[in-house]
């Protein structure tokens, strides 16, 4: 006996799923893009909201693509509003039993770190990002930018090549 798959993601556990299993990897998708911790929330709530209301339209299969797009979109959207720079939070005021020197050194590396990931292509800062902070694979990466894994082992190969020749010691 064949049990059948649900037609749509209005089904509450069938939306909750797909919510659970996507929208960490969104997130961290769209805050590398926007650098923004904020504006990827609104974003990733936003692409949930839309796939709710489309519900009906969307198979469970496709739900995931759906979402991803739907992001991507919103932060296209929003660059053509404003320019936005990848921003990291800055460092916490806590105390510390790492020599003055350390720290000075920890400070000026994240600052050479940060300048050379803005300094990246948005499309080579994101594949970089995706996959040394996130884990993915280039296959996964390829699938959430829809281009081929050729193209972002070229990304990657350049973002190191970028990185490397701006970090002494990476």
């Amino acid at each position: 006996m064949k049990t059948e798959q649900p037609q749509n993601v209005c089904e509450e556990a069938v939306y909750r799923s797909v919510f659970n299993e996507t929208s960490k990897t969104v997130f961290n998708y769209i805050y590398y893009k926007f650098g923004n911790e904020e504006k990827a929330n609104d974003a990733v709530q936003e692409a949930f909201v839309k796939l709710w209301e489309n519900c009906a339209k969307v198979a469970p299969d496709k739900a995931k693509s759906y979402v991803y797009t739907i992001a991507n979109n919103l932060y296209l959207n929003v660059i053509k509003a404003e320019k936005v720079r990848l921003k990291y939070a800055p460092p916490s005021l806590g105390t510390t039993n790492e020599s003055p020197e350390f720290i000075m050194e920890e400070i000026e590396f994240k600052q050479k770190l940060d300048n050379a990931l803005n300094a990246l292509p948005e499309n080579q800062r994101t594949t970089f990002l995706l996959n040394r902070i996130d884990g993915k694979k280039y296959a996964e990466i390829a699938a959430i930018e829809n281009v081929s894994v050729k193209a972002i082992e070229k990304r990657m190969h350049l973002a190191l090549k970028s990185l490397r020749e701006q970090i002494d010691g990476i």
